[in-house]
């Protein structure tokens, strides 16, 4: 969806200041966010493109008034309300405890499926990124829609984030790695020699 959590490319917002030394969490509260997000999505009771779109749901201006981890908080409460689970609807569900954590993070949620389909692009083909305005969650930045750029590199089937998201359907789509000149982005401000690489999923493209 269009919404202000997609801020690549947009102007006003200042540069990007790295903090130096920046701890994984700068509040204990940040902590326990994070490890309540992990444990209530290891009940699989939804997926993780469902849990950046609930995320992605918050009105812009408490997005941008707000920390990384209040996002999250914001996205954790919103599915636990959507599954009744703030009711005590919890019977049943998988847990994580705490001897697994370090596995669990260690594993993570591989995305690579099989697919019969064959991919549409190869290497060196130039493509367009196509300009869509979905409703749902989407992978697609806005900042490169509508403009083209070369396929660099196969990366095998994926899960699709969009149907995953909507309806929690995998549909396993190709995915490329797709090189965009700066200009071709920003305009001719922008240097000559730099470029983006951005990985993109075989519904997002069309060929140039």
């Amino acid at each position: 969806m269009n919404g202000a959590h997609d801020l690549g490319g947009m102007h006003g917002f200042g540069p990007v200041a790295p903090e130096a030394d920046e701890p994984v969490f700068h509040t204990p509260w940040e902590r326990r966010a994070f490890a309540l997000t992990l444990a209530m999505g290891f009940t699989g009771q939804w997926n993780l493109d469902q849990s950046r779109h609930a995320r992605e749901t918050m009105a812009p201006a408490a997005y941008l008034a707000t920390s990384y981890y209040e996002h999250w908080l914001f996205g954790l409460e919103a599915l636990l309300a959507a599954r009744g689970l703030l009711e005590g609807a919890s019977s049943g569900l998988r847990r994580l405890d705490a001897d697994n954590v370090a596995q669990a993070l260690s594993t993570g949620g591989p995305t690579a499926r099989e697919t019969a389909s064959t991919p549409a692009f190869a290497p060196g083909d130039n493509v367009r990124a196509r300009t869509i305005h979905p409703t749902g969650h989407t992978r697609l930045p806005r900042y490169c829609r509508g403009r083209v750029g070369r396929v660099e590199r196969l990366r095998g089937a994926h899960v699709f984030p969009d149907s995953h998201a909507a309806t929690g359907d995998p549909e396993p789509c190709h995915l490329y790695s797709v090189r965009f000149a700066a200009r071709e982005l920003w305009g001719p401000s922008a240097p000559t020699s730099d470029t983006v690489m951005i990985d993109l999923w075989e519904p997002y493209l069309e060929r140039a």
